[in-house]
């Protein structure tokens, strides 16, 4: 059983957006942090955000910071990532990833759950 599910990739046009979902499958991620990762085919896995356990510190690599925003509600027990100003070099597949680290979140060695990601294409 996959311990996580991601949802809300597709097709989009560059300029447009799309929000990705977490969910966990089974069980409860409420004390993680979590961090969503990207890969292209044949590419090493790229960190995008990751977010504490409160939610109160968000960590983006530089190419999506002002466009990408990571969030969670621990009640619906979801994390999202909204994609707005998609580019085509944000073509991918999404991850959700899970950790109990306190630090190095853009590490994806340091993270214990992974969903089987989502696909985003963005067309020029």
């Amino acid at each position: 059983q996959v311990p996580l599910v991601e949802s809300g990739g597709g097709l989009v046009q560059a300029g447009g957006s799309l929000r990705l979902s977490c969910t966990p499958s089974g069980r409860t991620f409420s004390g993680y942090a979590m961090g969503w990762f990207r890969q292209v085919l044949g590419k090493e896995r790229e960190f995008v955000a990751a977010i504490s356990w409160s939610g109160s510190s968000t960590y983006y690599v530089d190419s999506v910071k002002g466009r990408f925003t990571i969030s969670r509600d621990n009640a619906k027990n979801t994390v999202y990532l909204q994609m707005n100003s998609l580019k085509p070099e944000d073509t991918a597949v999404y991850y959700c990833a899970a950790t109990t680290v306190r630090s190095n979140y853009n590490d994806h060695r340091r993270y214990g759950y992974w969903g089987q990601g989502t696909r985003v294409t963005v067309s020029s």
